[in-house]
């Protein structure tokens, strides 16, 4: 049976994936920036989950070349996210030209200890999917999230085909951005996943009209949506029961 993962970013998306009949939650702060390291308050509360729950360990938008600074960050973020009780956490370090930082990534992973470890996008940067791969299973995560180096999942199903099949089920590879019920399908008949990672997300109501006259509502904010969670897992149980 495939997994679903749903990311969220606050204490209302959790309830959400969790009525909607998610397996795992990837906890996050600000999705509409990617998805950053979550609030030690909200990794508290997650912790109470009856779910798995990782961490996004992300404390900056942008690109995934960090310095010294942001690795003592991140393993203060990670820090949280064990205190937390958190299965696990979610990790991804660049080089400059897109190759994974082993260094940096050995130093994060070193700080996860015993945690569940999944390799976020940073993946889709890579020039060399299998050499990616490889170094993933030997840093000792066990999960890497993908969209095939493409956009979204959809226009990257060769790539995420090819990774399983690197992988030989050695390390789950989990397709995400714009998976949701209508693409499930699709992907699942080009590569039999283990995993799959969805916001099922819908535009979150605007609940302060003079709040966002002062700039304080993002018009790309959106809330997770607990019917699109329960289709979501529908679609994959019936394409992949």
């Amino acid at each position: 049976m495939t997994l679903i993962e749903i990311c969220v970013d606050d204490a209302q998306g959790l309830a959400a994936a969790i009525a909607g009949g998610a397996d795992r939650v990837e906890l996050c702060s600000s999705l509409e920036m990617g998805g950053l390291s979550p609030s030690p308050g909200l990794m508290a509360l997650a912790g109470k989950a009856p779910i798995k729950v990782r961490a996004m360990i992300r404390h900056r938008p942008g690109d995934f070349v960090f310095d010294k600074a942001d690795i003592a960050t991140m393993r203060g973020d990670i820090a949280a996210a064990r205190h937390a009780g958190l299965e696990g956490v979610v990790l991804g370090a660049s080089l400059a030209d897109g190759r994974l930082d082993v260094e940096t990534l050995k130093n994060l992973v070193g700080a996860a200890g015993d945690m569940a470890k999944s390799l976020h996008r940073a993946f889709d940067l890579v020039p060399d999917i299998a050499e990616a791969v490889e170094a993933a299973l030997a840093l000792g995560f066990d999960t890497i999230l993908t969209s095939g180096r493409a956009l979204t999942a959809m226009e990257g199903l060769d790539d995420i085909a090819h990774a399983h099949e690197v992988a030989a089920g050695r390390i789950t590879i989990m397709a995400g951005s714009g998976v949701d019920h209508t693409t499930v399908p699709n992907i699942l008949a080009r590569a039999p996943l283990a995993a799959l990672h969805g916001s099922c997300s819908e535009p979150a109501r605007v609940a302060s009209a003079p709040a966002a006259r002062l700039g304080f509502a993002s018009t790309e904010r959106r809330s997770t949506s607990p019917a699109k969670v329960s289709a979501f897992k529908a679609a994959t149980l019936k394409a992949n029961p």
